[in-house]
């Protein structure tokens, strides 16, 4: 014990001896700052199409958000937006113009008063910027992003991955980075779907509507037929597309077969349910589990219900139960729960909640806890065992805390005698312990790691 004391004193005398020159160095603040980057898609897909010339369902419309968490030594994780910006981009996928038609047609269909520039989408944004802040997020709302990469125009890749990178505005640092799906498929449309020989037919059945001329192309659907997806009112004798399209084909193909749902949503090649509820170890599901079959879906529009906006809760008595319900009065995607973290943060988006069988869906739950599916290792933003129940009551398992050289529970003088006592051979840390006594993660324990435990001793004291 008094050898304990003595290198005690001894390190305390040596590091300070060196503060003033280290506590400018990178893995200072590496070890005082650590944040958290984490990204998802609001809907799990995007659907577009390809040929805007005659008809249009969906323009190139794609939505992004993203959640900064600062990991606070001996504190409670932060959630940070204002001060830093976070940047996006699409590796391989820098162009739209080219690989769709759309920004041919954009102004007639949407009556914008100019035409849009090439490759901005009808919200400003392009295929690389920076996303809008938010009180407790950050948004990119309309990326005009097609499922073909520059190097491919021929063949869909509708799971590619979007690029986050968070900055520091007062010092221009880059913190975190992160990379997510930002799905989006061309698959969406009537012949493709092998149902209709021309989109010719498809407006000729229409040519009975008072004011309607099936020749005065391009015709976006939505503006007869309101769509809460593109925010339009439409003629509410023609009532919803929703409404429409779901008790037109109600009789068409099999009631209760998820390839009756992929004719149009958005294609069986796409197959944008992917999740671990469609493709997990327990009873799998199709969607007309959740969302009924087509009859069903066009019975509650007729009801009141309002497509996009009243959707299957995951607290329904049906589903997981109270425990697992969404803010009242809205949806999974809108919801935020455990210290403000959106529930897609931790879980997915729809219909790809995690674990999914599309491998760049995992990516970002592998890079933060070591494995895929639901985030709930504690210590992806917790620096120290939180205690007690987290989210739906989860417990987790304590983990060691960054500094707790031995393992006490504490981050004291005593963490610094294990690290002194490993750089002089007098105790040999086994891994867990090695692990937590790194703290610039050069993978050496030495001089420098007791500086920084200092410095950490100290801020935490202060």
């Amino acid at each position: 014990m008094k050898n304990h004391i003595l290198l005690a004193i001894f390190a305390s005398s040596f590091v300070f001896g060196n503060i003033t020159l280290s506590s400018n160095s990178s893995s200072v603040n590496n070890t005082r700052e650590e944040y958290v980057l984490i990204g998802w898609n609001d809907l799990g897909m995007h659907c577009a199409n390809q040929d805007f010339s005659n008809i249009a369902v969906l323009p190139p419309f794609n939505n992004v958000r993203a959640q900064l968490i600062e990991k606070i030594p001996g504190e409670m994780p932060q959630i940070r937006t204002t001060g830093f910006r976070i940047e996006y981009s699409i590796p391989g996928n820098t162009y739209s113009v080219g690989k769709t038609n759309f920004w041919q047609y954009a102004q007639d269909l949407f009556g914008l008063p100019e035409p849009l520039p090439d490759n901005i989408g009808l919200t400003g944004l392009g295929l690389a910027g920076e996303m809008a802040l938010h009180d407790q997020y950050f948004e990119a709302v309309g990326i005009p992003n097609t499922p073909y990469t520059d190097d491919d125009l021929v063949n869909e890749q509708p799971y590619q991955l979007i690029h986050l990178e968070a900055i520091d505005e007062s010092t221009g640092a880059l913190l975190a980075t992160t990379d997510v799906t930002i799905p989006v498929s061309n698959e969406i449309g009537c012949v493709q779907a092998g149902c209709h020989s021309s989109e010719t037919q498809i407006l000729y059945e229409h040519e009975d509507e008072d004011g309607y001329d099936p020749t005065a192309t391009p015709i976006l659907c939505a503006s007869c037929h309101a769509s809460n997806a593109l925010g339009t009112t439409g003629d509410p004798e023609a009532r919803s597309m929703s409404y429409r399209i779901h008790k037109k084909h109600r009789e068409e193909g099999p009631l209760y077969n998820i390839n009756t749902c992929y004719k149009c949503h958005p294609g069986p090649d796409t197959q944008c349910f992917r999740g671990v509820m469609e493709s997990g170890v327990d009873e799998l599901m199709i969607c007309q589990d959740c969302h009924g079959t087509m009859n069903t879906m066009y019975q509650s529009i007729d009801q009141g219900r309002e497509p996009w906006l009243d959707e299957p809760s995951c607290g329904d008595g049906n589903c997981h139960g109270a425990n697992y319900a969404e803010e009242p009065n809205a949806l999974f995607r809108e919801s935020q729960g455990h210290g403000g973290m959106f529930c897609s943060a931790c879980h997915g988006s729809p219909h790809a909640v995690y674990p999914t069988r599309v491998d760049n869906d995992n990516l970002q739950s592998i890079s933060l806890q070591g494995h895929a599916g639901t985030l709930s290792d504690c210590a992806v933003c917790h620096t120290s065992w939180p205690g007690g129940g987290g989210p739906h009551g989860y417990s987790g398992e304590p983990f060691e805390t960054m500094g707790d050289a031995n393992l006490d529970g504490e981050v004291n003088v005593l963490d610094i005698v294990v690290i002194i006592g490993f750089i002089l051979g007098q105790d040999a840390p086994d891994d867990i312990e090695f692990a937590v006594s790194d703290l610039n993660g050069d993978g050496n324990l030495d001089v420098l790691d007791i500086v920084l435990m200092v410095q950490l001793i100290i801020g935490d004291q202060l």
